[in-house]
């Protein structure tokens, strides 16, 4: 509720920093209505063209929220804020949500709220029960980062480390491209990683110091092991592929928490979090839970769809700065870069 009144806070949420087009409504901490317009156009490329996410996002914002304020049964003159994410992600496709809440916040007299997109896959955490008390290390994960982030408040974030080349979500997409898998492929490995076994083939863990990360040298040992394979048996790849699936999997994710149980070790701090669009992949999941037994955890997973892109965990986290009163001014433009400490 605002301060000294009974009216409930509304705040419109705003995602747009890749390829899908998100909009949530949330209210007083609740998320009513988390909709989102993904761009299937990109799976023929092999990968997110730029300069078509941009239009297309500007073709789905408009009916994206129009959706969202329907299902929250709410009307845009029950908005109190919109927040939106700034960065870090595809300049012009950040462009468009900055734009769009920017003019749709000056047209109601509304104060807009920008949001970290790396920070957001973190508050996802605070949209349902259970929620992890302070402190506690999140893994966010996705495509373009791989980060361990104390979390010692709701704003108060420090990064412990982070990948020095490739993310988790590439190499899972990587290696999905030299397996001959379409895009976007992490989910692909995740499926034929559910059929193999784990054991199958041996990929070595990269000896890289601190709490950082590398893939790069994992995505090349497993193309030559690929193509080493296939000179002794041209049809390895289609008789083999749950088990490759299966190893490449295990070795991306023992690589992830690895580093966090080295994190929780030095720092002390039991309650692990995951977020971003990896935390979806069910080995990494199954991993952790059984982890979380060994080692004492208590470990927090955001619901599916709050994990990939939305505009659920921006509403969320314009929510608890509206509270702060943390607003952004009209002169704001995005950022395809912003640290998650930012």
């Amino acid at each position: 509720m605002k301060p000294g009144t009974t009216k409930p806070i509304v705040i419109l949420g705003i995602e747009s920093s890749c390829d899908e087009t998100s909009a949530s409504v949330c209210i007083d901490g609740r998320i009513l209505s988390n909709v989102t317009a993904t761009q299937k156009i990109h799976e023929t490329y092999g990968g997110v063209i730029p300069e078509i996410a941009s239009r297309v996002h500007q073709q789905n914002i408009i009916p994206v929220v129009d959706i969202a304020l329907k299902n929250a049964k709410v009307s845009k003159n029950d908005i109190d804020a919109v927040a939106f994410t700034r960065g870090p992600g595809l300049l012009g496709a950040l462009l468009v949500g900055t734009s769009f809440a920017k003019s749709f916040a000056l047209a109601l007299d509304i104060p807009i709220i920008e949001v970290n997109h790396m920070q957001g896959h973190i508050m996802a955490h605070f949209i349902d029960e259970p929620k992890p008390a302070f402190p506690f290390l999140c893994l966010t994960v996705s495509g373009g980062h791989t980060q361990i982030v104390r979390v010692n408040d709701y704003f108060d974030m420090e990064l412990l480390g982070e990948t020095t080349d490739d993310a988790a979500g590439e190499a899972f997409d990587k290696t999905a491209k030299i397996l001959g898998l379409p895009y976007p492929g992490g989910p692909l490995i995740d499926r034929h990683a559910k059929l193999g076994n784990p054991a199958a083939f041996s990929f070595t863990e990269p000896q890289i110091p601190g709490l950082n990360f590398s893939f790069s040298g994992l995505k090349t040992q497993i193309m030559y092991f690929v193509k080493e394979q296939l000179k002794q048996n041209p049809h390895f790849l289609s008789e083999r592929i749950d088990d490759i699936c299966a190893s490449v999997q295990q070795r991306i994710v023992t690589i992830l928490l690895n580093k966090v149980k080295k994190a929780s070790d030095e720092t002390g701090i039991r309650q692990i979090a995951i977020a971003g669009g990896v935390s979806a992949n069910s080995g990494l999941r199954e991993t952790l839970q059984t982890w979380s037994r060994e080692h004492h955890w208590d470990v927090f997973i955001p619901a599916f769809e709050y994990c990939t892109d939305n505009a659920g965990m921006i509403a969320i986290t314009g929510y608890y700065k509206y509270l702060n009163q943390d607003f952004a001014s009209q002169d704001i433009s995005p950022l395809a870069r912003m640290a998650v400490t930012g």
